[in-house]
């Protein structure tokens, strides 16, 4: 199994549709005994939060945001994790808007302080 998330920041590869997350989002994992959550802000997301299981390499989670504009929106996410060459982690997720019409596939990987140079 890769290794816990707990404490790993992760930050989307490429931006999204407008308003929603994007590469300046950064997610900060949390993870204790199959439970993982965590907290995100950043680009057009004013707060937003995460909370599901983890078994092996599949994430399975549903996540809610505070947009500017004052708007909210939920969703679900199933994802793998993959550990990179470099030893840091990726996250090859497929997910789904459940407050609103739209899905489809991203990726966020982890920052350290030699990704954000």
């Amino acid at each position: 199994m890769p290794r816990s998330l707990d404490g790993l920041v992760l930050a989307p590869v490429t931006d999204q549709a407008p308003g929603q997350v994007g590469t300046r989002t950064r997610f900060t994992y949390h993870e204790r005994d199959g439970v993982i959550w965590a907290d995100y802000a950043g680009g057009d997301v004013v707060r937003g939060h995460l909370v599901g299981t983890r078994e092996g390499d599949r994430l399975d989670f549903r996540y809610v945001q505070l947009k500017h504009d004052g708007s909210t929106s939920a969703g679900h996410c199933v994802s793998t994790v993959v550990e990179l060459p470099d030893g840091r982690v990726r996250l090859d997720e497929t997910w789904a808007w459940e407050s609103q019409e739209g899905s489809g596939t991203s990726v966020v990987e982890q920052v350290t302080a030699q990704t954000t140079d």
